[in-house]
């Protein structure tokens, strides 16, 4: 029986109260989500129910009950809180997507500090830009990671911790650095959580912007009212369900779906952290008897490109439920996964600033293939002039789009940068910084990102950062990054720079500075290709002009380029 209910019918009388009342929530009470995700699940009686299923290389298996969720996470808060660790302090976790990663998080909370999940692909430069940023009082992380840290703790006396949960005692800790095993520590039966209430910060994360440094999102635990709804009717997990969330908990889809919304309507889930092929995938699907998945655009073109054949090698009959996440779902997506799965791929639009699920299709909806479909329940949407800010009556126009900002998780600032944060908001509409249509059905549809920021696989990659890096690099003397098309990824970052005097444009050189960048950022920051080029185009005013550089990799009309300095 699904949770959903018409569309039509939860619209009519909505109101958040609605998940407040479910999870036993009244205003001004305490509300950690540490704890609605461990111990209000056993408390419930379902302390024996397995709560995550965890697949590792070479097979490894983890299992954990939610009463050892509960158990493991007070375990990590009270180690943490015995370390000195204050509430709202940053504690950043850096680690594959292991289970002292998703455990770690709840612990986190428990004891009131502030959780800040990173990409574990992030090299020491992306890493250190936001653990500055957040001025972080301590990192959790593994082995392999730890050399990343080592290369910048130099320049961040504030970093008083560095907790490598996989310690082996081959090689000696170094100064700050401290062992912590999870499985091996004595279990805390019980852990007094920090009374957070609603506006409490609960998580810190890290998104992209088109100038500047990565701003950091801060979330509130009240956000557990909008992630707790939007699982339950747009996810529809139900009791007996075995959900499977593909993203890393180091993006926020990770934490609100792979972590908060699953725990908390005490719902069994499966990770795999083996990377991606598609047999690995429908392997896992098959063996864990899968139910429910949500999963991303790249991931789905991926699936398509590896073929049809391989599908009819696995029983993936378990399938009940497919949603996609993370940048637009286009229709040959979604008619080829109802082709070949008997269900389409249901896409849902948000962003890390909103924190949960805003314009979706809904089960039992009529699916449009290739749009967003409509607002969740108690969201506002509309369309608006990019020039006035007023709503577009007329469907079919394109315009930005604009939420009412009212709904349980959407951001409470920008770390440090309430200026930027502001912008967010014009005439009274949260301006999430992409446009689209709406069609005569109310059905959205999306058109493209109103600034340069590079959506590479439903991560969001900023040209400034790279450019930054690129400079950094002995050859380069000038950079300019923009989107280019892909296949699969829909846009992958394309360099193009000029070179200082002595230096030969080649192939060698190429791999060299991509190699540059992604061990100083990451892989997915990583030009694709680079472009040797004699000058840039610039503004009179010096300008890089990223536009130009746009408009001809996209085959857009280049427009006025009657302010570029070589225009006569």
């Amino acid at each position: 029986m699904s949770n959903i209910g018409s569309y039509e019918e939860r619209n009519k009388n909505f109101d958040w109260s609605i998940a407040e009342k479910e999870l036993n929530y009244k205003n001004g009470d305490v509300i950690n989500i540490g704890w609605y995700c461990s111990d209000r699940i056993c408390e419930m009686g379902k302390a024996n129910k397995l709560a995550l299923v965890w697949e590792g290389l070479g097979g490894i298996e983890k299992k954990y009950t939610f009463n050892d969720i509960r158990l493991k996470s007070n375990t990590i808060a009270a180690f943490l809180k015995n370390l000195g660790i204050k509430n709202e302090e940053r504690v950043c976790l850096f680690m594959d997507k292991m289970p002292e990663l998703y455990i770690g998080f709840l612990g986190i909370l428990k004891m009131g500090a502030i959780a800040q999940p990173l990409f574990s692909a992030f090299g020491d430069e992306s890493l250190h830009v936001r653990l500055d940023n957040a001025q972080t009082t301590a990192i959790i992380t593994q082995r392999k990671h730890v050399s990343k840290v080592r290369k910048i703790v130099d320049r961040m006396p504030y970093l008083k911790h560095i907790v490598i949960v996989d310690y082996d005692g081959k090689k000696p800790l170094r100064e700050r650095e401290i062992s912590f095993s999870m499985d091996e520590a004595k279990q805390v039966e019980n852990f007094d959580i920090f009374p957070t209430k609603a506006e409490s910060p609960s998580v810190l994360h890290y998104t992209s912007g088109t100038t500047g440094q990565p701003k950091g999102v801060k979330h509130v635990h009240y956000s557990l009212i909008s992630q707790y709804l939007t699982t339950k009717w747009v996810l529809d997990l139900q009791e007996d369900d075995i959900y499977w969330c593909t993203a890393d908990p180091g993006w926020v889809t990770g934490t609100s779906y792979g972590i908060i919304g699953p725990w908390s309507l005490g719902i069994t889930q499966c990770v795999l952290d083996t990377g991606f092929s598609a047999e690995s995938w429908y392997k896992f699907i098959e063996k864990r008897k899968i139910t429910m998945w949500y999963s991303a655009p790249t991931a789905i073109r991926s699936l398509m490109k590896a073929g049809n054949e391989i599908i009819k090698q696995h029983d993936l009959s378990s399938l009940r439920h497919l949603a996609s996440v993370g940048e637009p779902l286009n229709a040959e997506a979604v008619i080829w996964s109802e082709k070949v799965f008997g269900k389409a791929f249901l896409d849902t639009y948000w962003q890390t600033e909103t924190g949960s699920i805003m314009l979706t299709n809904f089960p039992g909806m009529k699916i449009k293939p290739g749009s967003m479909a409509k607002p969740f329940p108690g969201i506002t949407a509309t369309i608006l002039d990019p020039d006035t800010y007023k709503e577009i009556m007329e469907p079919n126009k394109p315009g930005l789009i604009g939420f009412r900002p009212d709904w349980p998780a959407m951001m409470r600032t920008y770390w440090r940068n309430e200026e930027t944060y502001n912008k967010k908001f014009v005439n009274g509409w949260y301006i999430p910084g992409d446009r689209s249509t709406i069609d005569a059905d109310g059905y959205f549809w999306f058109v493209g990102r109103d600034d340069d920021v590079i959506n590479t696989g439903g991560h969001l990659v900023s040209p400034f950062e790279v450019e930054s890096a690129l400079l950094e690099h002995e050859s380069v003397a000038e950079s300019a990054v923009v989107a280019k098309p892909d296949e699969v990824n829909m846009e992958v970052v394309k360099a193009f720079v000029t070179l200082k005097p002595g230096y030969e444009a080649s192939d060698d050189l190429e791999l060299q500075i991509m190699n540059f960048i992604r061990k100083k950022l990451s892989p997915l920051a990583m030009p694709q290709e680079i472009e040797y080029m004699k000058t840039l185009p610039k503004t009179r005013s010096g300008k890089i002009m990223r536009r130009v550089l746009h408009a001809k990799e996209w085959g857009e009309e280049i427009g006025d380029t009657s302010t570029l300095e070589d225009d006569e």
